[in-house]
């Protein structure tokens, strides 16, 4: 089995719904994303997926929430806008185009990370 990871970085905005702390106040986090690519194939020049192709598709999902308030998003105006939410919502959004995408993982910062995948 071979792994790829890629990563790139949001800033947004966000308060809490509901969380007693001072989350619940609005406060920015710069957000660092990875993606994992798992294959038991490669393509015909050896690779799971061109990693710079990866990182232009994971950036350009990304802008939709950079520098934003993900509050006032569709998808988190239901559902609030932790860390767990958002690594849900790129994954979600980035499975069509990543078919061999088989994780998410959000950091809000350098010691808090929260993992998605089916």
């Amino acid at each position: 089995m071979f792994e790829l990871k890629v990563s790139a970085n949001f800033s947004a905005a966000h308060q809490l719904r509901k969380y007693r702390g001072k989350c619940s106040r609005l406060h920015g986090h710069n957000w660092k994303v990875e993606v994992l690519l798992k294959s038991n194939r490669l393509d015909r020049i050896g690779m799971i997926r061109d990693a710079r192709e990866v990182r232009k598709i994971l950036n350009s999902f990304l802008e939709e929430l950079d520098h934003k308030y993900l509050n006032k998003m569709s998808f988190f105006k239901k559902r609030n806008p932790t860390s767990e939410n958002i690594a849900r919502y790129v994954y979600n959004g980035l499975k069509r185009m990543l078919p061999q995408l088989v994780e998410v993982r959000v950091h809000e910062s350098d010691s808090v990370a929260v993992c998605y995948r089916l």
